[in-house]
């Protein structure tokens, strides 16, 4: 069982698996399919990632346009801060952004619908980030938007984040020519 948090988007969505906790350790679900399908999740997933990161790595804002992948994210291993940006075309909250905050402790999930633009900042000393995918991942449809776009105006709360050269080239939203369609 697991209970539905509600971000500052409607589509995006926080996880918060129950926790069997005992002498031994503890134990949860962190995927159940069906769990997915009586909420409106997507329970098809396609593709597992594996990221391990040190303090201060920002990866994002990442997409796919044409095959856009929901994801299921959460942190085994420390902490991250993870933002899922509306670049939908049309949307009400076009340009807008959900935020959680996970951990190997808190064990929250994040669901970012396709369609969003996707990133996150290590917030420990090291983490490593799984997410499942509901479409496989093609580079030849990768694109993404600036971390620091003053439109969008997240707050990473991070003075000098470790960026790649790749996602420091990035575009504004402004200046993307390719966003999807609402």
């Amino acid at each position: 069982m697991m209970l539905i948090e509600d971000t500052a988007i409607k589509e995006v969505k926080i996880l918060n698996p129950k926790i069997h906790t005992d002498e031994r350790g503890c134990f949860f679900e962190s995927f159940k399919s069906t769990f997915n399908n009586d909420n409106g999740l997507p329970s098809t997933f396609v593709q597992d990632n594996e990221v391990w990161s040190r303090r201060g790595v920002l990866r994002g804002l990442h997409y796919q346009l044409n095959n856009p992948q929901g994801k299921l994210v959460r942190a085994v291993v420390g902490s991250i801060l993870d933002v899922a940006v509306d670049i939908r075309l049309g949307s009400p909250t076009f340009g807008k952004f959900a935020m959680a905050k996970l951990s190997s402790k808190n064990k929250k999930i994040f669901y970012i619908p396709g369609g969003f633009a996707h990133g996150y900042l290590v917030t420990s000393d090291e983490s490593v980030v799984l997410y499942k995918c509901t479409k496989l991942y093609n580079p030849n449809d990768e694109y993404g938007i600036k971390w620091d776009d003053n439109d969008i105006g997240i707050n990473w709360n991070y003075s000098s984040p470790i960026i790649s050269e790749k996602d420091n080239k990035l575009p504004t939203i402004d200046n993307q020519k390719f966003l999807p369609k609402y």
